[in-house]
């Protein structure tokens, strides 16, 4: 009978070199790669007498697309101006968070005082909560003018910062650290009449622009002589019309402010 032969299988040669690795040999096991940590994109809203505006900051408060806006409505309900912040929103980027400048006294997301939206009807309102629930974000409300201060600031000494807009807003900071908000506006400046009363937009409309800019001069000082500030900053939208020469520790701030301080409501 013929002989069978078995089939020969050449073995792999071993190799007498250690894997790449550690020194004895054994291999390591490659640590998962750690892909950069995005930073947070914030939803900035700026709620005023006359318009809302929102934008996306990036984490250093730079916009990341153009304001968008809408006229306030005339009277709006709380449910009214949730729905036309998230109206805002189909128009803008992802975010990952929202800050909320609101013309009034809010605390802890609630909002106390709204003069010129209508009091009545929102105090006692969570807005923080409520655009919550709408967005699916976290939020944080503040008022508009403490919003745009912390966008205005150095953070050097007492800096006080004002808007001239529907009414008049106020924020002061002592060396960057936001102090306890101050309804100013509705204070006595002078005749018996308050800041809003003389520098609001209607007081504006009504006397003049020659008459305005002389009182907003006026405030300057008795605002200097009650805070001693080391410098002033003024927004909202009717700084624009501020074509008067101000003092050295006077400044007019963009009115992207109420917008860009939104950032740093979250730093």
């Amino acid at each position: 009978m013929p002989r069978t032969t078995k089939a020969l299988t050449k073995r792999p040669r071993r190799s007498l070199s250690p894997p790449r690795g550690r020194a004895d040999g054994r291999s390591r096991a490659r640590a998962p790669s750690r892909s950069p940590q995005r930073e947070p994109k914030t939803l900035a809203v700026d709620v005023g007498g006359s318009h809302v505006k929102a934008s996306v900051l990036d984490a250093r408060g730079r916009m990341l697309h153009d304001r968008v806006r809408v006229d306030t409505p005339e009277d709006p309900t709380p449910r009214q101006l949730v729905r036309l912040i998230a109206g805002l929103v189909r128009q803008l980027p992802r975010f990952d968070r929202v800050s909320v400048g609101f013309p009034g006294v809010v605390r802890n997301g609630v909002v106390r005082t709204a003069p010129n939206l209508g009091t009545d009807r929102f105090r006692g309102f969570h807005l923080a909560s409520a655009l919550e629930r709408r967005l699916g974000r976290p939020v944080r409300v503040e008022n508009d003018a403490d919003v745009q201060g912390l966008a205005a600031v150095k953070g050097r000494g007492v800096e006080l910062v004002i808007t001239l807009g529907t009414g008049f807003g106020s924020s002061i900071f002592v060396d960057g650290h936001l102090g306890p908000h101050l309804e100013l506006a509705h204070h006595p400046f002078r005749h018996d009449k308050t800041y809003e009363e003389e520098l609001g937009d209607a007081a504006r409309k009504k006397h003049g622009n020659r008459y305005w800019k002389q009182r907003v001069e006026d405030a300057i000082e008795s605002l200097r002589s009650l805070t001693s500030f080391d410098h002033l900053y003024i927004g909202g939208g009717n700084a624009r019309l501020l074509d008067i020469e101000l003092p050295d520790d006077v400044s007019i701030v963009s009115n992207t402010a109420g917008i860009l301080g939104g950032a740093r409501l979250w730093a």
